[in-house]
């Protein structure tokens, strides 16, 4: 599964969700948390679980309330039967937090029945952070990982997680850097925060890039107009394409080589993993 964008959608605006679905996005994210106010909870989850009964043209998700709070049990019971491609679970707190889940989950659902899969947010505490290593011993349960870069600084009493500039303060670089790491360490899709300025086409195509160049898989965006930008920033040009295949043709031609040289620069097994890498996104 190729997971470059994920875009949120309200789920209390289940006009938008086929317009969502028909954006581009390799996923959607119906959401019950953050954008639906607590009057509208019970509303979303019923719009949420009709829209999963239907055809979905792409993978959706559904982000539920955190497992602090009392409203996880009944954003499962209300959606779980309609069998959500995956969970994205909101100020999860590392391996302890996917089982508690699973728990919730395998009581609203047939014996034997097999679970969703689950995207946590995994930096949004303080405590989330000395966690990020044990995703390791559920990597079997998770979808990807991703990060927030909001409700953290909130958490502890911050100002901002950004420079004036837009770019992280460096404890939310630190948050960024290790979920990187935890995704990677339990080889699932690392997938870098949302870039929350809609109207900042060129400073999302950047960001989107260095997301890539840093070694996420994909993104989440807030408006569809930002699903093409990073759909494109995830998948190599057709210049990197045909570097990487030179790269795969000429260890090809020499399989006993350990180094070879390519247009007047060294190459090793580094530079091949990476070639293939570029080649299984484009294709």
């Amino acid at each position: 599964m190729r997971l470059r964008s994920l875009l949120f959608v309200p789920g209390d605006r289940p006009e938008r969700f086929a317009k969502a679905a028909a954006s581009g996005a390799d996923a959607i994210i119906l959401d019950l948390e953050d954008s639906v106010s607590p009057a509208n909870k019970d509303m979303a989850r019923h719009a949420i679980a009709d829209y999963l009964a239907g055809i979905r043209e792409v993978v959706t998700l559904v982000r539920v309330n955190p497992l602090d709070g009392h409203l996880t049990a009944a954003d499962v019971a209300a959606i779980i039967g309609a069998r959500p491609d995956a969970i994205m679970l909101p100020k999860a707190e590392g391996a302890p937090s996917i089982l508690q889940l699973d728990t919730v989950m395998r009581s609203e659902t047939e014996r034997g029945a097999s679970l969703p899969p689950i995207l946590p947010i995994a930096t949004e505490t303080p405590a989330a952070i000395f966690t990020l290593g044990s995703y390791r011993e559920v990597k079997d349960r998770l979808l990807g990982l991703t990060w927030g870069a909001e409700d953290l600084p909130a958490a502890i009493g911050a100002t901002t997680s950004r420079e004036p500039d837009g770019s992280y303060t460096a404890p939310y670089d630190v948050a960024r850097a290790m979920t990187l790491f935890a995704a990677h360490g339990a080889g699932v899709a690392a997938i870098d925060t949302v870039f929350p300025a809609i109207k900042d086409e060129s400073g999302l195509a950047a960001y989107a890039a260095r997301a890539r160049r840093d070694g996420f898989t994909g993104m989440m965006a807030i408006h569809p107009s930002q699903v093409d930008p990073i759909n494109a920033a995830f998948t190599p040009s057709a210049d990197e394409a045909a570097q990487a295949q030179t790269i795969v043709d000429a260890f090809a031609a020499n399989p006993d080589a350990g180094v070879l040289q390519i247009d007047g620069k060294m190459v090793d097994a580094p530079h091949l993993k990476q070639a293939r890498h570029i080649l299984s996104l484009a294709d």
